[in-house]
């Protein structure tokens, strides 16, 4: 067996001076035949594959490597066994040489292309194993690698799409906290104890009409007058009702463009009715076609916080509102005070590391009380001064509480209502009944105006050629358009769900149909037509004017300066405005800072209207048109001299009675005007 210390390999006694090889004295004989197995490529490929098996075979690698072992070049090789041999750099690279040579292609006998193996020819043990030799880095032959395939390629480019999407959403988190970040870099204010971001609150007194701050029932409204800024009204956009007018406020837009037209109505794609007071209906999100305040505002990491503004709860967009209280119209004025307080005392951006403070920086709360009481009493009645004394007191307890949290300089306030009101009167009634044909009618749109949907399309002519006829009789109690005639300062028509055809009455008449209300009946028998009150006249009458009043940091203005009058569409504008929240595209045009045309005291100023109810007729309207159609049913309504012989025998008291009341109301007006010129102490 070969050892490495083997005199007989290693003595210089075997070395023959050729430089070339180390042999032993019994493998003298064996040159020759070694030097003619090498002289031929085949030959040297042969020994290749003996190189292989011989370091398979001990006593044969032994033999070859005594025989050929070089005297330079030398590199040590190992045996199975682990002993220690030489062989001759020059034969190994002339061995690789024709190894690679060999594997070229070659022909089969049946003439297909065969190739050999990269790691060796034959089956046996490769040479590049670690278990059999260890070669120099000379000693390997290269391989290149395998193209990857198709599948490779669409794998890696899937984990490059999935990698992408991670990081943008990655990215769009980020910018959501970046968005709060940038929103508290604004300047913050402090109270003393606490920071705060920009933040208002909203204050919505619906039904509230402009000249209700002139009755000496509100001093804390006008004490919010004195110390801000306010236009002596504003205009609510047409129909005047409650649900389009408080999503423009929150919108900037036109009803029109929003898609609520009015309180009720028909919408012909989905072929279903928007009812307001059915909340299953109504506040499904598919109705409200517009990006109210609160959604932009959460965009842009600003918190908002609704007290049962209408819309809110009908899941408008993402995100939605922090904060949401669902509609209660019987909560006590003094519960929502204390709601909106709770806003306030919520932790807030107390250092600029706290990027999601819990306090929302925009607040809405909705107070019905007034509308409520305005169509259940009438805006003149005894009982609606106690209502707007009480909403003046809910506005003076949330000023009370920001006074004593030192926020009076801190956080916006503004009060705005929706539309304003006017008093009903049996002799301000329309029927109907007896100007069209409503067995032509599909279905009647909206309220105090009617909006008319024919059954087919070949009744609109029909229905609009009756009201052509009756209309020289109604010219004081309503007007008629289609949607095309519309006038263009309503923006009522560019919306689908606008009926073809409108019945808009005059302001103070109402339009009514049997069985719900017998105008001609009630005459007679002197019963009293409810609501005592209604809106959603013509938008610009003094009688449905809204209110507007503001005050804070975001209105550094004279305080009691007066604003030109200006419609609601301007609002939301000035909301973001104060939020510091880009708006999103809209119908208004007023930016903050706003400018004030002087002061409401000033001697300039114009006086403030006090619109009276519309007065009543000298007789009832009650005409006698004649029948809408062969087949009418419809009772021929009677003459005038008739009306007035039923007043007489049955409504004579009920008209007294009414009368009456006028006469206190003007008593009354007379009495608050005086008080208003000449105030106490002055």
């Amino acid at each position: 067996m070969l050892r490495p210390e083997s005199p007989e390999l290693l003595s210089p006694a075997n070395y023959d001076g050729d430089a070339a090889s180390l042999r032993s004295p019994s493998e003298q004989d064996s040159d020759s035949e070694d030097d003619e197995f090498l002289r031929h490529p085949r030959s040297t490929l042969e020994l290749a594959k003996h190189d292989r098996g011989v370091l398979d075979d001990e006593d044969e690698l032994e033999k070859l490597l005594t025989r050929r072992g070089p005297t330079h070049g030398l590199r040590r090789m190992f045996s199975p066994n682990g002993s220690s041999v030489r062989i001759g750099r020059k034969e190994r690279r002339r061995a690789r040489k024709e190894a690679r040579l060999s594997r070229r292609e070659r022909v089969s006998e049946e003439g297909e292309l065969m190739y050999e193996m990269e790691e060796g020819i034959g089956d046996d043990e490769s040479l590049m194993s670690g278990s059999s030799i260890d070669l120099g880095e000379d000693d390997y032959i290269y391989n290149p690698p395998s193209k990857p395939s198709w599948r490779k390629y669409s794998l890696i480019f899937a984990l490059v799409v999935v990698l992408f999407l991670i990081l943008i959403l990655g990215a769009y988190k980020a910018s959501t906290d970046f968005r709060a970040a940038h929103a508290l870099s604004k300047p913050l204010l402090s109270n003393g104890t606490a920071l705060f971001a920009p933040t208002t609150i909203l204050i919505s007194l619906d039904g509230f009409r402009a000249d209700f701050l002139d009755r000496g029932l509100t001093p804390s409204l006008n004490s919010l007058v004195a110390d801000g800024t306010s236009p002596q009204y504003m205009n609510p956009s047409f129909p005047s009702v409650t649900f389009p007018n408080h999503f423009t406020l929150v919108t900037g837009l036109y009803p029109e463009s929003h898609g609520i037209v009015g309180n009720t109505f028909w919408d012909p794609e989905m072929k279903e009715e928007f009812y307001y007071t059915h909340p299953s209906v109504s506040m499904l999100p598919k109705w409200w076609n517009a990006e109210p305040i609160w959604v932009t505002a959460e965009k842009r990491g600003v918190k908002s916080g609704i007290h049962m503004w209408p819309g809110s709860e009908a899941h408008i967009g993402t995100p939605e509102p922090t904060y949401v209280d669902k509609y209660n119209g019987s909560e006590a004025l003094s519960r929502k005070v204390n709601r909106v307080l709770e806003f306030l005392d919520l932790p807030g951006a107390e250092d600029e590391s706290q990027l999601s403070p819990a306090r929302p920086q925009f607040i809405a709360a909705y107070v019905p009380d007034v509308d409520r009481d305005g169509h259940n009493y009438g805006p003149n009645s005894t009982e609606i001064e106690t209502t707007i004394s009480r909403a003046d007191e809910f506005v003076g307890g949330i000023v009370a509480g920001l006074k004593s949290r030192n926020l009076t300089d801190v956080v916006n306030i503004m009060v705005v209502s929706d539309h304003g009101m006017a008093t009903t009167s049996n002799e301000r009634l329309v029927q109907l009944d007896d100007i069209i044909d409503l067995g032509l009618v599909d279905h009647l749109d909206g309220w105090p105006s009617r909006g008319i949907r024919p059954k087919r399309p070949e009744d609109l002519a029909t229905l609009q050629a009756q009201l052509e006829k009756a209309s020289p009789n109604y010219a004081h109690a309503f007007e008629f358009y289609t949607r095309e005639t519309m006038p263009e300062r309503y923006h009522f028509k560019h919306n689908d769900r606008i009926a073809p055809l409108w019945v808009i009455p005059k302001t103070g008449w109402a339009i009514v149909e049997r069985p719900e209300f017998d105008a001609a009946e009630a005459l007679k028998t002197g019963k009293v037509y409810h609501p005592r009150g209604i809106h959603g006249y013509d938008h610009e009458h003094p009688l449905m004017r809204a209110i507007f009043i503001a005050r804070g940091p975001a209105f550094p203005h004279t305080p009691n300066s007066r604003l030109d009058a200006f419609q609601n569409i301007e609002v939301y504008n000035i909301v973001c405005d104060s939020l510091g929240i880009d708006p999103l595209p809209n119908n208004g045009t007023l930016r903050l800072p706003l400018h004030p045309v002087g002061l409401h005291s000033d001697e300039n100023t114009p006086p403030v209207e006090r619109p009276a109810d519309p007065p009543a007729p000298a007789s009832p309207t009650v005409v006698s048109p004649e029948p809408t159609s062969p087949a009418s049913d419809a009772p021929t309504e009677p003459s005038a001299s008739d009306a007035d012989s039923h007043a007489e025998k049955g409504s004579w008291w009920g008209s007294l009675l009414d009368k009456i009341v006028e006469w206190k109301e003007w008593a009354g007006e007379l009495i608050t005007a005086d008080k208003n010129n000449h105030p106490q102490g002055a």
